[in-house]
């Protein structure tokens, strides 16, 4: 799926952010790291202090897309090209 990109109010690094439950003009940005730190190993990961932090996203209550850039191969092995007109709904 195509998460919309928003600042993270810490970091500042464009993160994708997932739907809030309940809230159309929220959501939350998804776990990443801060810039610039290493992976030390034994250690427990450190995420960015903006991890999860809820925040506006763009377009609210849009739809949100699947992100598929190629054909998929069906049954017997034949490619099937993308139906343009295909609408997901979960």
């Amino acid at each position: 799926m195509k998460m919309p990109k928003v600042p993270c109010p810490r970091c500042h690094r464009e993160i994708a952010a997932g739907p809030v439950s309940g809230r159309l003009s929220k959501g939350r940005v998804w776990r990443h790291d801060e810039p610039g730190m290493l992976r030390v190993p034994d250690e427990p990961l450190v995420s960015c202090p903006g991890s999860l932090a809820i925040v506006d996203v763009p377009l609210p209550g849009r739809q949100l897309e699947l992100d598929i850039d190629a054909a998929a191969p069906v049954d017997g092995g034949s490619i099937r090209q993308r139906d343009e007109s295909a609408l997901a709904l979960f």
